[in-house]
């Protein structure tokens, strides 16, 4: 038994639908939790009596390899309710295994003592109030250590939270249209789409997502902002008018959503990806944090989810709030078929075109070609997740032109990063920043099927992937028809394993499906392995440069030495 974290969960998370503090435990043999999880409660609810705090609850959630606690807490008293969690877990310990290596905690009187100032020095009446008054005029309502605010964009009013009026002009608080997209591979790209869509429509879109927060071209501020902190940020900016939330794993597992209600809330897919951390372990697990978007909706909001993602059709029969809007690169798929003949709204391709189903016909929008992300139409990632976009942009009633001129103005120097085809010298490098299985193998098939005299591959796998699915990264990429592959060491995502281990099961496995060993070459940087397939190739070949340490140094590189074609 080992605690392996204590934080807040400050919004809607898969523990529960209210903010609470939680331990993360690690147990090897759960045969222990009923009498942890009991243990704990009580020694809870020692406290809670003794502090008067009679409203909050516990709960308990089993994950892979272990268990969460929760306990439920007042807003302004969060960091309290941690510490509550957290000695009642290590009192709980002591019981259970006498003879731990922990320390002893302090007895009841003594923590009581201590938790009663740092619960005195929290307190904020006035963040309470507002709460309340937020929900009675039917606005949003945002909080952090630092600020808080209602309303949202155009709508909204923000302050410190030790400078809260007395009197708010509620008149002038409202809520802008918003959109969470989340999902394993394609967020970025999709929110990058639907805010071209959008400003195409004359609108003034906030965006957060994992490179930046910014309005409308705009950057803000660069960073990974697709948690509940960039969504804050970019709620908070007075000028948008609407607003697109990327929604990632790491941010929803470890805080939960920025937001509690949604319009829209779009899963582009699920597959494997960041498996191995606590809570997200399992695929299963993975579908629960990105599901947290669809618990935002309301008999109001609109829930959009790829048709041709079987874990997500499995899980939609979950769902029954929102209207669902499906979208497909099939049209002729049975769940398509079935939804239109029960005059429910789609996206899909008809005739080489996005097209959207009105509930009574197919209304074509702009060719696949035409569309400068899919590269004339062998981009089929990027085929779906304009499908995805469109749908969005569907939803919240964006016209017709506005959805095919965004589809048909976004080129690659709009997206940064992912799928970009750069001309250096006489070769091509296509480069993307895809890291995951599902990614990479979209990124391989547009080399398959892109005109080139030879393929050079650059990449390598952090080291939480398992022995088998590295392997079957090897498979896939030699499989595509490669010349030469360069396996880059990546030493910062070891994650576990040893130097080289990586790369002998990624080198095994080539040779293994056919790779000869001069045509495997093991760096120990992105940036070597790239500059020696440029080296190597010559007129009219490619090189595939996944890119994930170097990322942003190798994409300015590129531009510096080469020119971006799409």
């Amino acid at each position: 038994m080992k605690l392996l974290d204590a934080r807040r969960l400050t919004g809607l998370n898969v523990i529960w639908e209210r903010p609470c503090a939680i331990v993360d435990v690690e147990i090897t043999n759960p045969e222990m939790i009923p009498a942890l999880v009991s243990h704990w409660q009580q020694q809870v609810q020692d406290v809670l009596h003794a502090i008067g705090w009679t409203a909050e609850q516990t709960t308990m959630h089993e994950f892979t390899g272990g268990i969460s606690l929760a306990l439920s807490a007042p807003i302004d008293c969060m960091y309290s309710a941690v510490e509550i969690a957290e000695w009642a877990y290590h009192r709980s310990e002591k019981l259970l295994i006498p003879e731990s290596d922990s320390d002893s905690p302090d007895e009841l009187s003594e923590f009581l003592a201590r938790l009663q100032t740092q619960i005195a020095e929290e307190q904020n009446h006035d963040l309470l109030a507002l709460k309340q008054q937020a929900r009675a005029h039917q606005v949003a309502f945002l909080w952090d250590d630092d600020l808080v605010s209602v309303g949202y964009g155009k709508g909204s009013q923000t302050w410190p939270v030790t400078e809260i009026p007395n009197q708010v002009e509620w008149q002038n608080i409202h809520n802008i249209p918003l959109a969470m997209i989340t999902g394993t591979n394609g967020k970025t790209t999709t929110v990058r789409m639907t805010s071209q869509i959008m400003q195409a429509a004359g609108d003034t879109v906030g965006i957060s997502s994992t490179d930046w927060i910014g309005i409308n071209n705009d950057i803000i501020e660069r960073g990974d902002y697709s948690g509940p902190g960039g969504a804050r940020s970019i709620l908070r900016q007075a000028s948008i008018d609407k607003a697109i939330l990327e929604t990632a794993r790491g941010g929803a597992l470890r805080r939960g959503l920025g937001v509690a209600r949604a319009d829209v809330a779009l899963i582009t897919n699920i597959s494997e990806d960041h498996l191995g951390d606590f809570g997200s372990r399992t695929v299963e697990e993975l579908l629960a944090i990105k599901w947290l978007v669809m618990q935002a909706l309301d008999e109001r909001s609109i829930a959009i989810l790829n048709a041709d993602d079987p874990m997500l059709v499995a899980k939609s029969a979950n769902l029954n709030k929102p209207e669902l809007l499906w979208f497909s690169l099939d049209p002729e798929k049975p769940l398509m078929q079935e939804q239109a003949q029960q005059g429910k709204r789609l996206v899909s391709v008809i005739e080489d075109h996005v097209a959207r189903y009105d509930g009574q016909q197919w209304v074509k929008l702009c060719a696949i070609n035409s569309i400068p992300l899919t590269l004339n139409g062998i981009a089929r990632h990027n085929i779906a997740n304009a499908l995805a976009a469109a749908s969005v942009c569907v939803a919240m009633q964006i016209p017709d032109a506005a959805i095919i001129k965004g589809l048909q103005s976004m080129t690659a120097s709009d997206n940064p990063g992912r799928c970009n085809l750069f001309k250096v010298n006489n070769c091509e490098v296509l480069l993307d920043f895809a890291h995951n299985p599902e990614g990479i193998s979209s990124i391989l098939e547009i080399a398959r099927q892109h005109p080139a005299k030879r393929r050079f591959l650059c990449f390598g796998q952090a080291g939480d992937r398992t022995d088998e699915l590295i392997r079957d990264l090897a498979r896939t990429a030699w499989a595509s028809g490669l010349e030469h592959v360069f396996i880059c060491e990546m030493a910062d995502y070891y994650r576990g394993r040893e130097s080289g281990e990586v790369y002998k099961l990624l080198r095994d496995e080539l040779l293994n499906s056919g790779a000869r060993a001069d045509q495997v070459t093991h760096t120990q940087r992105e940036s070597e392995s790239l500059e020696l397939a440029m080296a190597m190739a010559g007129e009219g070949d490619l090189i595939i440069m996944l890119a994930l340490s170097e990322a942003k140094s190798l994409l300015q590189h590129l531009h510096d030495v080469g020119k971006l074609v799409s």
